[in-house]
């Protein structure tokens, strides 16, 4: 397993966390969401998901991977 923190912009609440989160779940991969920093802990299997595909699917539910 890996682990990562991205800077993910643009999210402020509640259902930020959960959309998120919830995208990470969907492609195997859990999330982590801290609003107050703005960064979203990614735990994975390099061997199945790539950083790419995690970013991807944050930036598919509206907010921006910096």
């Amino acid at each position: 397993m890996k682990s990562v923190t991205l800077n993910v912009q643009g999210m402020s609440c509640s259902h930020c966390v959960h959309a998120v989160e919830g995208a990470m779940k969907e492609i195997g991969a859990k999330g982590k969401v801290d609003l107050a920093d703005n960064k979203v802990t990614v735990d994975f299997d390099e061997s199945k998901i790539s950083l790419d595909q995690i970013k991807e699917a944050i930036e598919e539910q509206g907010y921006d991977v910096v």
